[in-house]
Order: structure tokens, then C-alpha cells, then sequence
């Protein structure tokens, strides 16, 4: 009943919403004006032809095509259109992000469910349904970009490892780097986690064995008996083991079809160290996740009162990493000092370049911020899985160039499902920041546009 319940309510919001926009910004907009012509493209068969502006895999496309397929004998039958070109408008494209969506928010509550067991369906729905109202991801759920069914695809199999279905998510993991390249660093986080679990499983079966053997040796002194049956089972472990390691391998093994994409504008977003891109993240996602600093705050203060040097030490390694990070490492992107439709264009003049200061007194926050996270992360998972977190977060953001909240959207997911949030009304005041965000991007966006003087046609803000 939750999954239903979830999928209702999201589909409240998404289908009117997708209806507006569609009538209000009916032609294709900014990324939109590649991915749009391309997927109609394929739409009419036209698989060898490229856009080189177009820097992602066609996993996007080709989910449209078996989306409309689907939807064509009943638009045939109605007698809407003749053939499946002739459905493949920006209007039908978007809707596919828009039931995608729905999609996700089941996800999200399918692994809020396998993630926090004590958790009963009535707060798993109202959670999931908080979730699926993240700003980054559902303004883009009215746009035909790659950023849902990205998020989507890593999710799912996410879900179908914490199951154990290990050629399931090996599967979906190959789908998810169809969409996003950078996808294939979460099927590396996900397998190594699943081995480090299943690992840890193993070893404690074997303790609870070999304890079990010991007492009855003790016991009964049937030593001759009971030899052959540690062996045996050890086999049997040995088999479950190596079934589960060839599934993890698998995962690494079908994701190398993903590295053949079409070449896209690869001079625009060249790989570079812009280790300032983990400090932004790590704001972006302690301003997202505000309620829950009133009672983590405390606890961060408590725990340095308790062992003042030590954290005095790591607070200071922490100013020191940022102020390297900030000084060598930060870049300013072409695209980013030249386009005002976007907010980090915004936030990059009348914040952190407001004063040449202003870049370095911004440290401090950056280095709460991180502690913010590493704190809520580390009261429920192991340090190995935080570790390998920020390692993967690192892997994914560090290399871009270029400031796109969007890019934050799969880290802070795994963020915010493994974090303690605390209390219901916790998780109700982050679903009102999030109402209100999207209130307000979603106004500007319909009902706010502008025009530049060296360019024809509408702008309008952008995440």
C-alpha cells in the first residue's frame, strides 16, 4: 500500500505541473535544444546521426523510444497519430522524465524500507514522498534531461544490491552508465560496499559456526564425527562466496560497453582538479538538509569539548585542506561567468567573488559543513562506508569543471537515505524548505523570463 500511496501523491504534483510547463515553455530550452532533436532523431531510425554538443550517453533516448513505443497502439488506435515520429514531441520527450519520476519516488521508498527495517509504512510514505520533492530533481522532472533517469537507474540498483540480486544490479548498473558516465564511480561504491557486507555476513556466520562447533566438541567429545561437517560448510561458504564475488566482477565487466559514446563537446568540459567542487557539495548539502543542524550542532560541540586537542588538530588539518582547495583549485568556468540564466552564476558574483576576502572567510562554513555530514553519516554507518563515500562523491565532482547543483543530486541522495535525520518533524520542515525552494525556482521559471540584448528569443532562470 505505501508504493501506491507514494506514486499517487507524486503523480498529484507531477502531472499538472508537467502540463504547465509544457503549455508556458512549450518549444525545447537550454540543454533541451540537443537532447530534444536528437531523440527525434532516433525516433525516426536515424541511430547514426550525432549531435557533437551532446556530452552524455544515449541511454535517455533510448528509454524515450521504448516509452513511446508503448504508447503508440493506443495514440494509433484513437487515431492520434500514424506513426511513432509523429508522436515524439518535446511534450511526449518530458513525459518521460515525468513517469520516470514516479518511478523514483517508489524507489526511494522501497530503500528507505531496506535501509531503516524499524521504520513502519506510514513514515516510509511520508518520507519517500519528502524525498521525491528534492529541489535539484524535481525541477528536473519537467525538463528532458538526463538527470532523473540517472538518478533513477543508480537507485534501482542500489535497491537490487542491498537484496542481494546481484546480476540485477549488475544489469541496471549498465543501464545507469547510459546515462551518466560518471555512474560508473556509483557501481564501483556499490559493489565494494555489497563485498565489504556480505563479507562482514559471511564472517559472522563463521564465528557463530565455529563457536557452535567448539561447545559441542566440548560437550559430547565427538570429535571423529562432527570433522567433515566445518569442511563441508566451509565449502559451501567458499561456493557462496565465489558466486558473489563473480556477480560483483560482472558489474565492472558490463559497464565497459558504456565507455563507447558518440564524442560530444569534450573541449568545453575537460577534466580538471576542482577539488573547491567538494567544498561547494558539501554546503549545498548542509543548506539542504538545515533542520537537522539544531540537534547535530550540539552533538559536534559536545564530542570536541570531550577530546578538545584531537579536534582542535583535525579542525585545523580541515582549514588548512580548504584554504589549498580554494586557493590552487578553484576554477572559474567559461560557461559559469558567462551565463546568467543559471544560480550559481548568481552566487559566484554576489557571494564568493563579492570581495576577494569572501572566497576565504567561506572556509570555516566549508569545514562545518563537512563535519556536518561526516557527523550524521558516522551514527549510522561504518567509517569504510563513509570513507568510500566521500571517496566516490570526490571521484564524480572533483573532475568537473564546471559549478551544476545537478551533479550533486546522486551523492546527496545516498546522503540523506544513510543519514540520522532524527523525528518526523524533522523530516516535515525539510519537506517545507523544499516546498518553498520549488515554489519559488519554478515561478521564476515560468513567469519570470527575460531577454538579452545580444541574442534573440526568451531566457529564463535555471537551476
Amino acid at each position: 500500500m505505501g508504493r501506491i500511496a507514494v506514486a499517487a501523491v507524486v503523480s498529484l504534483w507531477v502531472i499538472p505541473i508537467s502540463v504547465l510547463v509544457d503549455r508556458v515553455v512549450p518549444d525545447p530550452y537550454m540543454d533541451e535544444i540537443f537532447h530534444i532533436p536528437q531523440a527525434q532523431r532516433y525516433c525516426r531510425g536515424d541511430f547514426g546521426t550525432w549531435d557533437p554538443m551532446i556530452t552524455t550517453p544515449p541511454g535517455l533516448y533510448y528509454l524515450s523510444l521504448v516509452y513511446i513505443a508503448s504508447l503508440f497502439p493506443s495514440m494509433w488506435f484513437a487515431k492520434f497519430a500514424s506513426t511513432m515520429s509523429s508522436i515524439c514531441s518535446a511534450e511526449i520527450l518530458r513525459s518521460t522524465n515525468a513517469f520516470v519520476a514516479v518511478i523514483c519516488s517508489v524507489l526511494i521508498y522501497d530503500l528507505l524500507i531496506q535501509l531503516r527495517p524499524t521504520l513502519d509504512e506510514k513514515k516510509a510514505t511520508i518520507y519517500a514522498i519528502l524525498l521525491a520533492s528534492y529541489p535539484l530533481h524535481w525541477f528536473f522532472t519537467f525538463l528532458y534531461y538526463t538527470d532523473v533517469a540517472s538518478l533513477t537507474a543508480v537507485l534501482a540498483m542500489y535497491l537490487a544490491s542491498l537484496k542481494r540480486k546481484y546480476w540485477l544490479s549488475a544489469m541496471l548498473g549498465a543501464l545507469a552508465t547510459m546515462f551518466r558516465q560518471t555512474n560508473i564511480i556509483w557501481m564501483f561504491f556499490i559493489a565494494a560496499n555489497s563485498a565489504v557486507s556480505y563479507a562482514e555476513t559471511l564472517y559472522g556466520q563463521d564465528s557463530v559456526l565455529q563457536n557452535k562447533h567448539k561447545t559441542m566438541l566440548e560437550d559430547n567429545d565427538l570429535l571423529s564425527d562432527n570433522r567433515s561437517t566445518p569442511i563441508s560448510s566451509g565449502l559451501r561458504k567458499r561456493r557462496m562466496h565465489n558466486s558473489s564475488s563473480n556477480s560483483q566482477q560482472s558489474v565492472f565487466e558490463r559497464s565497459k560497453f558504456s565507455l563507447h559514446h558518440p564524442p560530444g563537446a569534450k573541449e568545453a568540459h575537460p577534466v580538471s582538479p576542482h577539488f573547491a567542487q567538494m567544498l561547494y557539495f558539501g554546503l549545498c548539502c548542509a543548506a539542504a538538509l538545515g533542520p537537522v543542524h539544531f540537534t547535530q550542532a550540539t552533538c559536534l560541540y559536545q564530542s570536541f569539548r570531550k577530546n578538545k586537542i584531537f579536534y582542535s588538530f583535525q579542525v585545523l588539518l580541515a582549514l588548512v585542506i580548504g584554504f589549498i582547495a580554494v586557493f590552487f583549485f578553484s576554477i572559474a568556468h567559461p560557461y559559469l561567468l558567462a551565463d546568467n540564466r543559471h544560480y550559481p552564476f548568481y552566487l559566484w558574483r554576489k557571494v564568493i567573488q563579492v570581495h576577494w576576502l569572501m572566497k576565504y572567510l567561506l572556509i570555516p562554513l566549508y569545514v562545518y559543513s563537512w563535519s556536518f555530514i561526516i557527523s550524521i553519516l558516522g551514527e549510522r554507518q561504518r567509517r569504510i562506508w563513509v570513507l568510500s563515500y566521500v571517496i566516490a562523491t570526490a571521484l564524480v565532482l572533483v573532475p568537473a569543471p564546471l559549478i551544476e547543483f545537478r551533479y550533486y543530486t546522486i551523492p546527496f541522495y545516498f546522503l540523506i537515505l544513510h543519514s540520522k535525520i532524527g523525528k518526523t518533524s524533522n523530516w516535515l520542515l525539510i519537506g517545507c524548505l523544499y516546498a518553498v525552494v520549488n515554489i519559488f525556482t519554478m515561478y521564476l521559471f515560468l513567469f519570470r523570463p527575460f531577454h538579452w540584448d545580444h541574442e534573440p528569443g526568451t531566457q529564463r532562470f535555471i537551476w
